[in-house]
């Protein structure tokens, strides 16, 4: 495992186990099998040629995954005046003390080198009229880095380059309509495939000698999202189940400004916006956020986020003004915001639009070392599901599609060339799925009492609520996803980053780092080893 910071263990209990599946051993060479068909997923198998690899995807190549929807771009230190040692201390600063300094060096460092891979791959970024790449500056960073694409439309942009060239790639095999439920494991506790479910509900099971998690994160478990609602920390939920260390699970970023125009996702007013100069305003139409942080409007995320919340929770709504700063020229240079405010009634050259904080990225995931493998032999992980260290308690804006091509490329480069041991027959356990009442109840509780601000008797509730679920739905992993984060929560009783805890709103003296693996004697040795690399 790679270098972490000092941490701590929790212990979560674990439920009946559901119905189970086995496979047999493969007759030939197994592909390597990726899970997920987002930034991470698809970059990941492009680099792993000519090493033939097989992609699952629950949609259609291109939808449905979170990475299309990313509006601010990919940051990395392009500017001759900037640098990537400058780039991994904003990174650093920004997690609160939680960022591992040797992966945010890292990710810095490989990050121009990525963006020439996605230029080559026919990425249109931003051009000055020099010909040189147009950087935007977003909050928390010290200069601008962040490549767009037409304003905001740089994950569509991504992902519609690297879908044309998966279609054209022959080592890629593609399966669309399917999710992974459970993971394979052989007898020797090492991930060998994965349960799939297609849409017709029928399973099947694909052995591999390796597998990588790229499912992206947990925002459908809350009620306000700017995620696909489809992504419910199924894979935190599977790796755990399976005995994976999960880390940091309780750091939830929440966007501050998404659309508060009664949507499920709910569309995100970019923080590119308030780059370029845009105000959050009162129903009075004054500005707010000189009274809650010296950098105003480019404060940190969870600053901003928690500002808004305190308005809100005060009874006044919250806008952002884009008219004066951006003006006409919304239209053409934030096409998705223009669209999706038009699309609610509110013409933003006119209008101020109504916003909110929703939930956004999940920092937590499951514990990944620098070449992206997890704590269980045959997985690695990549993305949002992953724990890399880079994040810590606070992401730094546009650093998660840069995390997701570097470590997608790091792992490639380990995979290519590996020898790998085909599995021999395996089992999985996947459990029931929860109805759509009891998710939406759910949703609903996670949002209310675990989201922005918390507190122990939130929390306590809310864990109460899903034990409760549990007793219907044993072991779902939307269940258990949330209980990784809510149990979390609760244990650190402290206010971090994007963890704000009303009832103890100080941080600690020591910044720790949360490990939780499912206890059991498997996982024993498992356990004792991350605390060992975490020191």
């Amino acid at each position: 495992m790679g270098s972490c910071r000092k941490g701590h263990f929790l212990s979560l209990s674990s439920g009946p186990r559901p119905e189970r599946y086995t496979a047999t051993a493969p007759a030939v060479d197994a592909r390597i099998l990726i899970v997920g068909a987002g930034l991470a997923g698809l970059f990941l198998a492009l680099r792993l040629a000519p090493r033939p690899c097989t992609v699952i995807s629950p949609a259609p190549l291109g939808q449905a995954a979170s990475s299309a929807w990313a509006q601010g771009g990919l940051a990395a230190a392009l500017h001759p005046k900037d640098s990537p040692e400058q780039h991994a201390s904003d990174t650093v600063a920004a997690g609160a003390g939680l960022v591992d300094p040797a992966i945010a060096k890292l990710i810095a460092e490989d990050g121009p080198k990525r963006v020439r891979d996605l230029i080559e791959l026919g990425v249109p970024f931003d051009r000055t009229p020099d010909g040189q790449l147009a950087l935007s500056l977003e909050a928390a960073h010290s200069h601008p880095r962040v490549a767009r694409v037409a304003g905001d439309l740089a994950g569509k942009a991504i992902m519609g380059a690297l879908t044309a060239a998966v279609k054209a790639a022959s080592h890629i095999q593609l399966i669309e309509y399917a999710k992974a439920v459970g993971l394979l494991q052989d007898s020797n506790g090492k991930i060998a495939g994965a349960v799939l479910k297609d849409r017709r509900g029928r399973i099947s099971t694909f052995t591999s000698p390796e597998t990588v998690l790229c499912t992206g994160g947990s925002g459908g478990l809350f009620r306000v999202t700017t995620n696909p609602p489809q992504a419910r920390g199924d894979a935190l939920a599977m790796a755990y189940a399976a005995g994976a260390v999960i880390a940091d699970p309780e750091f939830v970023q929440f966007h501050p400004t998404a659309m508060d125009v009664g949507l499920d996702p709910s569309p995100l007013a970019t923080e590119a916006l308030r780059g370029e100069g845009a105000i959050l305003v009162g129903e009075d139409g004054n500005s707010f956020m000189a009274r809650y942080h010296a950098d105003a409007e480019l404060a940190p995320r969870d600053e901003v986020a928690r500002a808004i919340h305190s308005e809100i929770s005060a009874g006044r709504k919250t806008y952002l003004d884009t008219r004066s700063s951006i003006g006409d020229a919304i239209k053409d240079h934030f096409p998705t915001v223009f669209a999706a405010c038009m699309a609610a009634g509110i013409d933003p050259r006119q209008s101020v639009i109504p916003v909110a904080p929703a939930m956004h990225y999940h920092m937590g995931g499951i514990l990944s070392d620098t070449w992206g493998r997890s704590t269980l032999n045959g997985l690695s992980v990549c993305g949002e599901c992953a724990s890399t260290g880079a994040h810590g308690a606070n992401r730094l804006a546009s650093n998660s599609l840069l995390e997701a091509v570097v470590m997608a490329a790091r792992i490639a480069d380990r995979l290519r060339g590996e020898d790998m041991v085909l599995p021999t027959e395996s089992v999985s356990d996947v459990p029931t799925e929860l109805s759509d009442e009891a998710l939406q109840a759910l949703r609903q509780d996670m949002a209310a009492k675990c989201g922005v601000v918390r507190d122990q008797e939130g929390l306590t509730a809310l864990l109460e609520h899903i034990a409760a679920l549990e007793s219907e739905f044993p072991a779902a992993r939307a269940l258990c996803a949330s209980k990784l984060i809510a149990e979390a929560a609760l244990a650190r009783t402290e206010s971090r980053g994007g963890h704000f805890r009303a009832d103890h709103p100080d941080p600690s003296a020591v910044a720790a780092r949360t490990f939780t693996a499912r206890p059991n004697t498997q996982t024993q040795d498992i356990q004792a080893n991350a605390l060992e690399t975490a020191k």
